[in-house]
């Protein structure tokens, strides 16, 4: 799987960009706030619609445009497909799949599969819950593109749960509640909720080694490292990636929480409250891991998810690795492990302030990038 060509029109800085691509490394190159970002951002976009960077989409949108467009020519086993995504804030993404309308943007979605590491990565160790999930479930789609469907249809429940607690909350305070509506939402968040926890689950158990793997060979210290999956149904409940078993267990958490729910108007069970537990030895990664373990724990995550995707050779082929502005930030050991293991993917984008910060294992084409211009120098 690769791209031969991007065209991107009102997306970020650019008014308009044509940019084509080969097999193998490109290194994008050029001082920062020049717009190198910007075009891998806009890769990753293509294959997951969204940004590592923001989460709205209108910053994705120059400053004066109503709209931007995103287009890709993607190669997936010898097959050429054009793909273009309309970005229009506040309203349904538009998509089109050679020229033609697809029903739903997110239709698009494992066409072109992508793994991007950038700076921002070490929020994945440092960061929230809310950075973990979200990698587990970006992963999810893009080996399972129905998932997506999944997903949004449990943020939907989610959404519409939280105002109807906070409604039935403040109308039993006025003696007037009523939960029969309330109990119709509870049943469709515990049914879509089952089916995404099931696939973090099982998805967690065939990450775990890959993710060793990857630390392990990254690393410039020893020390095992683990991921554990922490749900909101609490220690008790065996974890098996199991629907109807999870569905029943979520029912019966929401039942035994009804209570502190409606009195807070939030629903407080469900794959929303989860985490994804990174361990270095013993200890927990977040709060414990040095600055360079933490660089290679997120690097480690994004390596696993790489091989995972590689691995399905049913969907298409690897995908493309993206390094963000990432050497930059690297030790000399790092640098040259991390380059060592990457050079030979099929297409690598590399975004680097400048050319010395490219590995020389990683030598290849170079698109200097200026201003908002790009300009192939090689």
């Amino acid at each position: 799987m690769r791209l031969t060509h991007l065209s991107l029109r009102d997306f970020r800085s650019y008014v308009e960009v044509e940019l084509p691509l080969d097999a193998g490394v490109t290194a994008l190159v050029g001082p920062n706030g020049q717009g190198k970002t910007n075009l891998v951002e806009a890769v990753g976009y293509l294959a997951t619609l969204g940004s590592h960077r923001v989460a709205q989409d209108a910053p994705l949108v120059r400053l004066g445009s109503e709209r931007a467009v995103v287009r890709a020519n993607v190669v997936r086993d010898d097959r050429a497909l054009l793909v273009e995504i309309e970005i229009t804030p506040g309203k349904a993404n538009r998509a089109r799949v050679n020229r033609a309308p697809v029903p739903r943007a997110r239709e698009v979605i494992g066409i072109l599969r992508t793994v991007l590491f950038a700076p921002e990565d070490l929020a994945l160790v440092k960061g929230d819950p809310t950075e973990r999930r979200r990698f587990l479930d970006d992963l999810l789609v893009l080996r399972t593109p129905r998932l997506a469907g999944v997903r949004a249809d449990y943020d939907r429940v989610l959404r519409q749960r939280n105002a109807l607690l906070k409604s039935a909350g403040a109308g039993i305070r006025a003696g007037k509640g009523d939960l029969r509506t309330l109990e119709v939402w509870d049943s469709h968040l515990a049914t879509t909720g089952a089916e995404l926890l099931a696939a973090r689950l099982d998805l967690v158990e065939v990450i775990r080694p890959l993710v060793d793997k990857a630390y392990d060979a990254v690393a410039d210290s020893g020390g095992p490292v683990a991921l554990d999956y922490k749900c909101s149904l609490g220690e008790d409940v065996p974890l098996v990636p199991d629907r109807d078993v999870l569905s029943a267990a979520l029912l019966s958490e929401i039942s035994n929480l009804r209570r502190n729910e409606l009195e807070r108007g939030i629903s407080l069970v469900g794959p929303h409250r989860d985490d994804l537990l990174l361990k270095l030895g013993p200890l927990p990664a977040k709060g414990y891991a040095s600055h360079g373990e933490s660089w290679s724990f997120a690097l480690a995550l994004r390596l696993a998810a790489y091989d995972l995707l590689r691995s399905d050779t049913d969907e298409g082929g690897e995908p493309v690795l993206i390094l963000d502005d990432v050497f930059a930030e690297l030790d000399v050991g790092r640098r040259e492990r991390l380059a060592g293991m990457v050079a030979r993917a099929e297409q690598v984008l590399v975004t680097a302030a400048v050319a010395a910060d490219v590995p020389e294992e990683l030598a290849g084409a170079r698109v200097d990038v200026m201003a908002g211009e790009v300009r192939r120098v090689r």
